[in-house]
C-alpha cells in the first residue's frame, strides 16, 4: 500500500478536533458559544483517547507494525505523534481560554479563582461548600493505603499534598542534629459530578463573578482537613482516561441486558490510556501518584493546565445574556405538512423531508404519538441508536403498547457512552410489554427507520420514516439531519426485511429499493461509481457529490480516485475524519473536498449520483467508513419524489458555497478557510432562510 495514498485516520481526526478549536478562536463567534466549542473540543479528545488511542496502543502492544490498517504508519510511531499534536493542541486551547476570559471581563463577567473571592462573596461560598459540596466529597488518603482504588474514567481529581508540622521538640532535646524530613500526607478529593461545574456568585453591582467547583473546593481546603496540623497544603488537578473498548461476556445463561451492563462496569477497571495533570504540580507530587497509578512511559502522558474536563464549558452558564450567544431560531414548519392534523394523512398523499434542527423535530414525535393512539394502526417498528436522556419517543412506543399495538423496537445496548441510558429505556420498555430486539451477532444496529401498519379498507397499509440521525429530541437542536417521511409500500416492505434480518440473522434478504449493510452497501457503492466512471468515458454527464460525517475505506477512496482519473467531476462535504488526499495531479485532480464546522454539527449524508442527468439521491445512516459498511446494520435510502431530490441538491449546493465557515480539506492538512471574491455566504444560516422562504411561498 501506498503510504502518501491516504491520510491516516487519526491524525485526520484530530484536524477535525482542530477546526473545533478554530471556532473556540473565531472571534466572531459569540464569547459564551466560544467557550462551548471549547468544552466540544475538550469533550472529544477525551472520546478519543477512550477508543481510537486505546485501539493503536492495544495494536502496538500486542507487537504488530499496524501500518495495512494506519494508512502506512507504524502503530509506536503514531502514539507519539498523536501525544504531541495533543500536547500542542492543548497547549493552543489554554490560550484561547485566557483570551476568553479576558474578553468577557469587558461585559462584567469575571470567572474568578480562591484567592479572589472577596469579603462580601466568602459567605456564600463557605454556605454553598457546606451545604452543597462537601455532603457530595469523595476523599482519600493515600499514605495508608497498600494500592490505590481504582480512579474513575475522566472524572476529575484535586491531588493534594500537606505538609505536616514538626511535633514541638521535648525540653533538653531542642537541638535535633538529624531532623527527618517533614511528612508528607497525599490525598485526592474527586470533584463531584452531581454539582454544576460553574458556580454563579451573588450579583455585585454590574459585575458577575463565576467561580469553578475545583476552585471553590480549594478556598474550603482548610474545613475539609481541619482535623490534620500542617504547615502547608496545595492542590492540583490531574485526571485519567481509560480504554472503552467493551468486553461482551459470552456466558449464554446471561441475558443480552445483564452482559452489556456488567461489561460497562467492567470499563471501570479498563486499562489508563492517557494520564492529564496540572504542568504546575510539585515534582514529588506527580511522582508518587504516577508510581501508585502504574502509569509508565508507554501511556500518553500530557501536562495541561490547572483545570481538566473542560468539557464542562459545553454547559457554561448563559447568564441571561442574549449578545453573548447565538441568535436562537425558532425551528419551522414543515410546508404542507400540519402538525395539529393528521401526519398520517398528508403522508398518504406524498413523501415530506424534514430537515432538522431547521424544522422542528416534533413531526417524528408526533408521528410517534399518532400512531400510539390511532385505533387503525396494529404495529410498530423502530431502529433506537441514541435517546434522550428524557425521551418522548420512548413515552410514546410504551403509550402504544397501552393501546393494544404490538411494538417492536431494536436498540442498540452498544452505542458508545450511551450503553447505561440504552439500558435503562430497555428495561423500562420490556417491563411495559414491548418486543424487544437486540440486534445480531457480530454487528452494531445503526440504521435509522421505522415503519407502522395501519388496517385501511381491510387491507394493511404501511406507513413510516427513515433517517440519517438518531432519534433524539436533544441531539437534533443541534445536530443537522435529513428524515424521510413516506408510504411508499414498496420502500417500507423493505424496511421490513431489515426487521426479518433482526429477528431471524441467517435470513438475508435481497432490496430493490434500499442498501443495506453489511450485505449490500460496498457493492452497490462500488457500483454507482462505476456507472459514473463508465458515462464520462462514453462523453456523458458524470460527477459525484457526497456529503459525510468521515471517508476512511480505502477501497472506496481508492474506486473515488478511478474516477477521478476517468474525469469524473467529485465534490465532497466530509465534516470528520478525510483519509482521502484531494487534488493531487494523476490521482485525484478531479476531487474537491470540504468540511464545515459552525453553529450545528453537521450529520447528514447525501449521496448524489450524476446519472447522465437523471440523478440518483440517497439519503443514508452510513459513513463511509469499514464499520458502516460492513459491520453494522445500515439503510441507505433512495429519493424517488423529484421535488426532495431538488431540494436534496439545493441544500448540498447551500453547503459546498459556503465561504465563511468551510476548510478545504487537503494533504497539508492546514484547515485553511476557503475564501473567495463572492458575497459572504454562511450555509447554516442561508439554510433557515432558504426553508423559511419555502414556507413563505406555500
Amino acid at each position: 500500500m501506498e503510504s502518501n495514498k491516504y491520510i491516516n485516520r487519526e491524525l485526520s481526526w484530530l484536524q477535525f478536533n482542530a477546526r473545533v478549536l478554530q471556532e473556540a478562536a473565531d472571534k466572531t463567534v459569540p464569547l459564551i458559544e466560544r467557550l462551548r466549542f471549547l468544552g466540544i473540543f475538550s469533550n472529544n479528545l477525551d472520546e478519543f483517547f477512550k477508543v481510537r488511542y486505546a485501539t493503536i496502543k492495544r495494536i502496538d502492544l500486542a507487537g504488530k507494525g499496524g501500518k495495512s490498517v494506519l494508512g502506512g504508519i507504524k502503530a509506536g510511531k503514531l502514539l507519539e505523534e498523536i501525544t504531541q499534536i495533543v500536547i500542542d493542541q492543548q497547549s493552543e486551547s489554554l490560550s484561547i481560554l485566557d483570551s476568553i476570559q479576558s474578553k468577557l471581563k469587558d461585559h462584567n463577567i469575571l470567572i474568578i479563582n480562591e484567592k479572589q473571592v472577596s469579603k462580601s462573596q466568602q459567605t456564600f461560598v463557605k454556605n454553598f461548600f457546606l451545604q452543597k459540596v462537601s455532603p457530595a466529597l469523595v476523599t482519600i488518603i493515600l499514605n495508608d493505603l497498600e494500592e490505590l482504588p481504582r480512579l474513575k474514567d475522566s472524572a476529575a481529581y484535586l491531588a493534594v499534598k500537606m505538609v505536616m508540622k514538626e511535633p514541638v521538640p521535648s525540653k533538653g532535646n531542642s537541638k535535633l542534629v538529624n531532623r527527618p524530613l517533614k511528612e508528607k500526607k497525599y490525598v485526592l478529593i474527586e470533584i463531584p459530578r452531581s454539582i454544576e461545574r460553574f458556580v454563579v456568585l451573588p450579583k455585585e453591582g454590574d459585575k458577575q463573578h463565576i467561580i469553578l467547583l475545583d476552585d471553590l473546593i480549594r478556598y474550603n481546603l482548610h474545613t475539609i482537613f481541619n482535623i490534620f496540623e500542617y504547615e502547608s497544603i496545595t492542590a492540583h488537578m490531574i485526571k485519567i482516561t481509560r480504554d472503552a473498548e467493551l468486553d461482551i461476556d459470552s456466558d449464554l445463561s446471561k441475558s443480552f441486558i445483564e452482559k452489556i451492563s456488567a461489561s460497562v462496569k467492567e470499563r471501570i477497571e479498563g486499562e489508563p490510556v492517557r494520564f492529564v495533570y496540572d504542568m504546575n504540580i510539585e515534582q514529588d507530587t506527580l511522582q508518587y501518584l504516577m508510581s501508585k497509578m502504574g502509569i509508565d512511559a508507554t501511556d500518553s502522558i500530557i501536562p495541561g493546565g490547572r483545570y481538566h474536563n473542560r468539557r464542562d464549558y459545553m454547559n457554561f452558564p448563559s447568564l441571561g445574556s442574549e449578545e453573548l450567544q447565538y441568535k436562537k431560531y425558532e425551528p419551522l414548519a414543515l410546508p404542507g405538512l400540519v402538525l395539529q392534523g393528521s401526519l398520517f394523512k398528508g403522508i398518504a398523499e406524498k413523501d415530506f423531508l424534514l430537515h432538522t434542527p431547521y424544522q422542528t423535530f416534533s413531526y417524528t414525535v408526533k408521528f410517534l404519538r399518532e400512531a400510539a393512539l390511532d385505533p387503525k394502526v396494529k404495529t410498530i417498528k423502530i431502529t433506537i441508536y441514541r435517546l434522550a436522556k428524557i425521551s418522548h419517543i420512548a413515552s410514546s412506543l410504551i403509550n402504544a403498547v397501552k393501546n393494544g399495538k404490538k411494538v417492536t423496537v431494536q436498540i442498540e445496548l452498544r452505542a458508545r457512552f450511551d450503553e447505561v441510558a440504552n439500558i435503562n429505556y430497555a428495561e423500562q420498555m420490556q417491563r411495559e410489554g414491548v418486543n424487544l430486539i437486540f440486534g445480531v451477532k457480530g454487528l452494531k444496529v445503526h440504521s435509522k427507520a421505522c415503519v407502522i401498519e395501519r388496517l385501511e379498507e381491510g387491507k394493511l397499509k404501511r406507513y413510516g420514516f427513515i433517517s440519517t440521525g438518531n432519534f433524539n429530541e436533544s441531539t437534533a437542536r443541534v445536530y443537522t439531519d435529513f428524515t424521510l417521511f413516506t408510504s411508499n409500500q414498496e420502500i417500507l416492505k423493505e424496511v421490513n426485511k431489515v426487521f426479518d434480518f433482526f429477528e431471524v440473522n441467517y435470513k438475508v434478504s435481497r432490496y430493490k429499493h434500499l442498501i443495506v449493510s453489511p450485505h449490500y452497501t460496498r457493492s452497490s457503492l462500488l457500483k454507482l461509481i462505476t456507472t459514473e466512471i463508465e458515462n464520462a468515458a462514453a462523453g456523458k454527464k458524470a460527477g459525484i457529490r457526497l456529503k459525510l460525517n468521515s471517508l476512511s475505506d480505502f477501497a472506496l477512496i481508492d474506486k473515488l480516485y478511478e474516477a477521478s482519473r476517468a474525469g469524473v467531476k467529485i465534490k465532497l462535504i466530509v465534516r470528520g475524519i478525510c483519509c482521502l488526499i484531494p487534488g493531487v495531479k494523476g490521482m485525484s485532480e478531479n476531487i474537491e473536498a470540504i468540511s464545515i464546522v459552525d453553529k450545528y454539527l453537521e450529520h447528514p449524508r447525501i449521496y448524489i449520483f450524476e446519472n447522465e442527468s437523471n440523478p440518483k439521491v440517497y439519503i443514508s445512516s452510513a459513513d463511509w467508513m469499514t464499520r458502516n459498511l460492513d459491520y453494522r446494520v445500515e439503510i441507505s435510502c433512495p429519493i424517488y419524489d423529484k421535488s426532495i431530490q431538488k431540494e436534496l441538491i439545493e441544500t448540498f449546493e447551500i453547503c459546498w458555497n459556503d465561504n465563511v465557515k468551510a476548510r478545504i480539506l487537503s494533504e497539508d492538512q492546514d484547515n485553511a478557510y476557503r475564501r473567495n471574491n463572492k458575497p459572504a455566504h454562511r450555509s447554516q444560516f442561508a439554510l433557515y432562510d432558504y426553508y423559511l422562504n419555502k414556507l413563505e411561498k406555500e
